[in-house]
């Protein structure tokens, strides 16, 4: 079970996870060493599944960010699954979803024509309903 101390230390390191762990214990008023030693075993019970870096995906050029919704055409999903793993380039998350669809796929383009290439593929194995990202 976490502690308050726990959960403070997944604050921290979810805000930035190149703290050393002397400054995460400053933080969280630890030693370096009892900070290690809980992030250790956070890490070993799964609690912490890695650490990841946070990129600014439009100065890599992807100027879009649009959330698609998917409809499959049968309770097949196979040729749409096998498509999106074609595209990766493009995908950031496929969620499997209740409601409106039956996918959640969120995607970066760098260009409406990319995205409009993408979306002639995408409707050979599935309808969809495109949402655009206007701003964060």
């Amino acid at each position: 079970m976490l502690d308050k101390t726990d959960l403070r230390m997944l604050d921290e390191l979810s805000k930035n996870s190149r703290l050393t762990m002397k400054e995460l214990g400053e933080k969280v008023h630890l030693t370096g060493p009892a900070v290690s030693a809980r992030v250790a075993k956070l890490e070993d019970s799964g609690v912490i599944e890695g650490y990841t870096i946070k990129v600014n995906r439009y100065k890599l050029g992807y100027f879009i960010h649009a959330f698609i919704t998917i409809i499959t055409r049968s309770t097949f999903h196979q040729p749409y699954l096998s498509f999106i793993k074609t595209k990766e380039q493009h995908i950031i998350n496929n969620y499997k979803i209740s409601g409106d669809g039956c996918y959640l796929l969120e995607c970066k383009f760098p260009s409406n024509e990319i995205l409009n290439d993408f979306l002639k593929s995408l409707n050979e194995h599935a309808n969809y309903k495109l949402s655009i990202v206007i701003d964060k």
